[in-house]
């Protein structure tokens, strides 16, 4: 960044003119502004004296409160930002807070309606799956019935063998060949 006699009258314009829009007086000229100690990489301190009275200076506050209030005139005449140009004693203004389009929460509501849609959608799924399943289920029975073949039942997910009815079954405990401990 070259710091020539050009920029320096651009600064010393742009603290004029904030000066004078802050106190509204029209008497704040660019000969007011004096730099002292300007280096290489662009250092410097100013001072800003009373039109009115050359001796004195304008306070330190009003200047400060001049240029906080100017700051981003200031900054967008050196292409800079208030990061890239630093005023000390002076802090740097902070750029409004961001407004979504859309308020929070909205979209928090619309992503747990979202949610609910789609757990009730799967609930209805699976049940209709379920009940396919069954339905297929019973219909192979009754048509293994139909046939007179054996249907192997489930009872609480474990497969049982059916009695043969028509055999009949014998218990071999209750069956005794003598009753001697029944007495008549």
């Amino acid at each position: 960044y070259a710091w020539d006699a050009n920029e320096e009258y651009l600064f010393k314009a742009m603290v004029a003119f904030a000066l004078r829009r802050y106190s509204s007086k029209s008497t704040t000229q660019i000969s007011n502004v004096l730099l002292c100690n300007v280096t290489d990489r662009v250092s410097f301190w100013f001072v800003v004296t009373d039109s009115s009275k050359n001796v004195t200076t304008v306070p330190g506050s009003e200047v400060e409160a001049a240029i906080r209030m100017n700051r981003n005139r200031i900054n967008s005449a050196f292409l800079l930002s208030d990061k890239t140009l630093q005023f000390l004693k002076i802090t740097s203004t902070l750029s409004p807070p961001v407004e979504p389009s859309t308020p929070v929460w909205l979209i928090v509501f619309g992503v747990v309606l979202c949610l609910i849609v789609a757990g009730i959608f799967f609930l209805v799924v699976a049940g209709v799956q379920q009940r396919k399943k069954k339905n297929k289920q019973s219909t192979e029975r009754e048509n293994l019935e139909e046939k007179g073949e054996v249907a192997v039942t489930v009872e609480n997910g474990i497969p049982c063998k059916t009695l043969d009815l028509k055999a009949g079954h014998i218990n071999g405990v209750f069956a005794a060949d003598d009753e001697r401990f029944t007495s008549l």
